[in-house]
């Protein structure tokens, strides 16, 4: 995670850009006690909103949690969707 200024920022706009898209980093730009702004990619982004979605419901989060303790198990099976 990137921490800096408003005015650090302004400066370097395009390199904190850069490091936000290309090393999946999160930049939080400072702007007084308790007040802040988060930019992240847009991969990043819709990945959270992917995840938000999935645990959105009582069921949903339950079966992956299911999920994830039947891979920890080792009761899992691999199984191809397309064949070639």
């Amino acid at each position: 995670m990137l921490s800096t200024s408003i005015s650090d920022f302004r400066k370097d706009i395009k390199s904190y850009f850069d490091r936000v898209t290309e090393n999946f980093e999160t930049l939080i730009i400072n702007r007084g006690k308790d007040k802040g702004v988060v930019i992240m990619s847009l991969s990043e982004y819709n990945s959270l909103l992917s995840t938000q979605h999935e645990l959105s419901s009582t069921e949903n989060e339950r079966r992956l949690d299911s999920a994830i303790e039947k891979l920890k198990q080792g009761n899992s099976y691999s199984k191809n969707l397309l064949e070639e």
